[in-house]
């Protein structure tokens, strides 16, 4: 790592909660001639975040010092302390998606991406049947697919081409299958499904018409991490609609709850891509500030 010319960065501690922590970190970086500009923090259910935007103009040491020893302060006090440079945008990551024959989810997908909002590279398109070729295609995403038929060969081949594109992120935009044991394990926490439905209720297959036929007036769905425990993982982001009972047919409900899917899954996504989120004890929590405005300024 080089200095270059940027001269400020943003540092992140998180872990459970104890005295002293600010008061470590703020020394460390005082003994390195480190200014703190900014500093955010919040404690929720005994989880400690904070987030300090610091100025290296001065560093009395190189960067890779810097970042060793606020490193192996974190090892000690058993917290992730990451840092990044401000001086440009984050690092795009690379996003695979898995679809089956539904497009609005991926279609939403493109279109923030083509608004400038998804701070990521859709990379490939993989599925069970071939219905959404043209779609991928059209937008220059490489697709492929292999039938589910046979589960195994199938996830054979995600995790054959999954290692091939090496995605920090798989979304599961509308992909009709259950995913098994070998390929969560291989992307703990970076999985994210829409599930329509407001979870815990409705889960499985069929969500609408159980939602329609009970009469609630009130459904949703769900962005959520996969677990092995069927749409049972962290909540990312939730957004409801409303039935009007008596009055609307189920493709009316359907077809409501399609559109909130597509528009909240991509806001899941790009809350992960942007490093807003993040998942301890298995639940989601929201980061605090984290100084969008300084690689414009």
């Amino acid at each position: 790592m080089t200095m270059g010319d940027r001269n400020r960065a943003v540092i992140s501690v998180i872990g459970r909660d104890q005295k002293g922590v600010v008061a470590r970190v703020s020394t460390y970086l005082a003994s390195s001639n480190v200014n703190i500009e900014d500093i955010e923090q919040r404690v929720m259910e005994g989880l400690f975040i904070m987030t300090m935007l610091v100025d290296l103009s001065d560093l009395a040491t190189t960067l890779d010092e810097l970042v060793f020893g606020l490193r192996r302060i974190g090892e000690e006090i058993a917290m992730e302390v990451t840092v990044r440079l401000a001086g440009g945008p984050p690092e795009r990551k690379r996003v695979a998606v898995l679809v089956t024959r539904e497009a609005h989810c991926l279609e939403e997908l493109v279109r923030a991406r083509e608004a400038g909002t998804l701070n990521g590279d859709l990379g490939v398109v993989l599925s069970n049947h071939s219905d959404l070729e043209p779609v991928a295609r059209q937008h220059g995403i490489p697709f492929a697919w292999s039938p589910s038929t046979d589960k195994t060969a199938h996830e054979d081949f995600l995790l054959a081409r999954l290692a091939e594109y090496r995605p920090d992120l798989v979304v599961l935009a509308r992909y009709m299958q259950i995913l098994s044991k070998r390929v969560i394990d291989r992307y703990p926490f970076r999985i994210i499904n829409i599930h329509p439905s407001l979870l815990p209720y409705h889960p499985g297959s069929n969500a609408y018409r159980q939602a329609w036929e009970e009469g609630v007036r009130v459904s949703g769905c769900t962005a959520h991490f996969v677990t092995e425990q069927l749409d049972a993982g962290p909540v990312v982001l939730q957004d409801v609609f409303h039935i009007r009972v008596g009055e609307d047919t189920l493709d009316d409900v359907k077809g409501r709850g399609r559109a909130l899917e597509a528009k909240v899954l991509t806001h899941a996504v790009e809350l992960y891509l942007n490093d807003q989120l993040v998942v301890k004890d298995r639940k989601v929590i929201f980061r605090p500030g984290r100084f969008p405005s300084v690689a414009a300024s």
